[in-house]
């Protein structure tokens, strides 16, 4: 006889109470749920709440009507008084009627993971573009509910309720649908701009290189690391969700641009990965991915899989990619053989271990990142006019310059640049 699950209490400071529950189906791995549920604690904490409590129900299937068994249903309502918890965050997405049927049972708000996810997002989003693409993955996984007949009423200051407002809450599904379509409109004028900016990115000839990486892997620590970048990097999940663009140096001459990303997470909700595609064409149009793997995390390969599985959604896997494997400071030599050799490296080109914080390994890096630039260089031997002054620039800024002989006619150079520009240098050479 298996034995039955636990609550089990939580010491987490924060502000809101709430009881985590999840379901260990058949087939589930227990120890990548159990990591699921450490997971779901520090959303709820990066969320500020505290959890007062969690348990896990081995389940042959899913209630159809409250998705966990009526008897364990009854038994979290009693276990209320005395963990004093007032609202639920289930592990396991909810359809509309299984979120309200639950609330009905337990008499106290539920919410899913994906609206505890959407509630982060909705707290840390700074930038026009960022609070747009919130409000759409909101919007978008309330209107079903609103169809369902769930009861709003009680929403208004806590997880799950931010963002649109508790206005926007109560407004009819027309209205709703309205607010989407026009919250499109802008997103696709943002769409736009980034394709302007990345064309202009193009035509100025530097490299880009996408840091992507499991959420609180450390990306923008190693960026303020390789670019002195004074990005906010906070020990909290989704700390960043607005790109951030900085230029480091490259070893071999010229420099690239290191484009910081949002976090992945497992079970990514989808309403996210649609709103947030214009930033995630970031990932998409880079020359190359930084990936950034927190190595001494529990769940390291199970994170870098996470990854994999986003990257191969986004259709980015075949990208030429670099392995920053972090936080090596806080494993031994032998901890971290072991835990490389669980991972799949197979789609990269180099692995490097670093330390963000200690600058360990930074060096390696920046020239691994230039050895797979260089791999995509051109070869440039060429005479520019003395008239082209500024191609003759971009060259020693974005590229590589072997020689630079001063002749009558102009600037003998030899040496490699990216694509476009030597495309540009060829055009102006000459003869």
């Amino acid at each position: 006889m298996r034995a039955p699950a636990r609550a089990t209490p939580v010491d987490i400071t924060g502000g809101e109470k709430v009881f985590l529950i999840a379901a260990e189906l058949p087939g589930t791995n227990h120890e990548e749920l159990a990591s699921q549920l450490d997971e779901m604690t520090e959303l709820a904490r990066t969320a500020g709440a505290e959890v007062v409590g969690s348990e896990i129900q081995r389940r042959e299937n899913p209630d159809p009507a409250t998705f966990y068994g009526k008897g364990k249903v009854a038994e979290w309502k009693s276990l209320r008084s005395d963990l004093q918890y007032d609202l639920v965050v289930s592990n396991d997405q909810l359809s509309p009627r299984q979120q309200r049927n639950l609330e009905k049972a337990l008499d106290i708000g539920v919410v899913d993971r994906t609206e505890l996810i959407l509630d982060i997002f909705a707290q840390h989003a700074r930038s026009r573009e960022g609070r747009i693409q919130v409000e759409v993955a909101q919007l978008n996984h309330m209107l079903p509910r609103l169809v369902g007949g769930r009861d709003l009423s009680r929403l208004g200051g806590g997880i799950g309720t931010r963002g649109p407002g508790e206005q926007k809450l109560e407004i009819d599904r027309r209205r709703i649908r309205t607010r989407l379509r026009d919250l499109e409109k802008e997103l696709g004028l943002v769409r736009k701009q980034r394709a302007l900016h990345r064309s202009r990115r193009a035509r100025g000839t530097q490299r880009t290189a996408a840091l992507v990486g499991y959420t609180n892997a450390g990306k923008s620590s190693l960026l303020n690391a390789l670019t002195e970048g004074g990005v906010v990097a906070e020990d909290k999940l989704f700390a960043t969700l607005d790109p951030t663009t900085r230029a480091m140096s490259l070893p071999s001459g010229g420099s690239a641009l290191l484009i910081d990303t949002v976090g992945f997470i497992q079970k990514l909700p989808t309403e996210l990965v649609a709103s947030f595609r214009a930033t995630l064409e970031e990932v998409v149009e880079a020359d190359l991915l930084l990936h950034v793997l927190d190595i001494s995390h529990p769940a390291a390969a199970q994170q870098l899989a996470t990854v994999h599985s986003v990257l191969d959604d986004l259709e980015a896997m075949t990208k030429p990619a670099v392995l920053a494997v972090n936080k090596v400071d806080l494993l031994s030599p032998a901890e971290l053989e072991s835990r490389l050799a669980e991972l799949d490296l197979a789609p990269y080109l180099e692995v490097v271990p670093v330390s963000a914080l200690r600058g360990d390994g930074l060096d390696r890096l920046r020239q691994a990142v230039s050895d797979v630039i260089a791999e995509g260089m051109r070869a440039v031997d060429v005479v520019l006019p003395y008239s082209q002054q500024e191609l003759v620039a971009a060259l020693h800024r974005d590229g590589v310059v072997e020689s630079e002989r001063y002749e009558e006619g102009g600037v003998h150079l030899r040496g490699s640049a990216p694509p476009a520009l030597a495309a540009r240098i060829a055009a102006a050479a000459l003869g």
